[in-house]
């Protein structure tokens, strides 16, 4: 007969019992459709007939003559992302730093920084649509001091702008976390360097910022993978009719669904999902040179 089971097998068996149904949403909900859309981008399909065969064509299509909209979504996308994650950190780093010192009504002020990040997209895009109208709030103020507004969400050459700052209004969430990494950074290093003679700016630059790397990396990854799929701000925005606010998703919603071209949008999204992750794996091998783990023995 079989002795009793260990308790490192009644843990185990726990483990994937408990991760059962995580495992399954995940394959049903992930990795089913994320298949499906790779067979699918090789086919012409437009929900109603049978998909055809057409091999490489929509993504030689893509990335050919065709793919004039395809590259200018894929610009605005990158521009987006890469004013608004680098912004968005540095202010929620700021802010954290900011609200973590004893001023008064301080209680007050990290919940009015976090509700925004609460607020419904939608419920955002309108306030935003609103303050930066061509005669709204915004341009009221700028008014003042003699600086002649732009039509922030009409104008193509504005409305990317208009988009990052809905997007850095929302930086609440980060602010948070960085907030609770500040808060577990023991007081003991900032004496010693006290003791050596360290300034302010030393201290940032020598405690602070390695102490705060790994929740600057998980809020770096989550932002960029984020503002490159954009989409609800853009459509309720854009209605998908301002070029200047063509965005990667947006682009391939509207292939899919106003356009019908199932197998062409699928191509675009297996296109867009490689260049996510490898952007990301650079992003993480990168982070091996600047990243500070407590725990880590090197």
């Amino acid at each position: 007969m079989k002795g009793p089971m260990s308790g490192r097998k009644r843990e185990a068996i726990a483990f994937y019992l408990f991760m059962l149904p995580w495992i399954v949403g995940i394959l049903v909900l992930y990795a089913v459709p994320l298949v499906a859309s790779l067979v699918l981008s090789f086919t012409n399909w437009d929900l109603f007939q049978t998909p055809q065969w057409v091999g490489l064509r929509n993504y030689t299509g893509l990335l050919a003559g065709e793919g004039t909209s395809f590259w200018l979504a894929l610009r605005n996308t990158a521009y987006y992302a890469a004013i608004l994650v680098p912004v968005n950190l540095a202010m929620s780093v700021a802010f954290a730093l900011l609200l973590n010192q004893p001023i008064i009504l301080r209680r007050w002020f990290r919940t009015a920084f976090y509700l925004p990040s609460t607020i419904p997209v939608v419920a955002v895009v309108m306030l935003w649509s609103w303050l930066l109208a061509p005669s709204g709030v915004i341009n009221s103020i700028l008014g003042l001091v003699g600086i002649d507004g732009p039509a922030w969400l009409v104008d193509p050459a504005w409305v990317k702008n208009g988009l990052i700052v809905m997007g850095v209004w929302q930086l609440g969430g980060g602010v948070v976390l960085f907030l609770a990494a500040l808060q577990g950074i023991p007081r003991h290093l900032y004496e010693a360097t006290m003791l050596d003679g360290a300034g302010a700016w030393r201290q940032f630059r020598s405690i602070t910022v390695p102490m705060l790397s790994p929740i600057i990396l998980f809020n770096l990854v989550n932002g960029i993978i984020g503002a490159l799929q954009v989409f609800t701000q853009v459509y309720v925005v854009t209605q998908g009719h301002n070029a200047g606010a063509l965005m990667m998703v947006p682009f391939l919603y509207e292939n899919a669904f106003e356009f019908n071209k199932m197998g062409y949008a699928s191509a675009i999204a297996v296109i867009f999902f490689v260049m996510i992750m490898l952007l990301t794996l650079i992003v993480l091998k990168w982070s091996r040179r600047w990243v500070y783990y407590e725990g880590e023995v090197n």
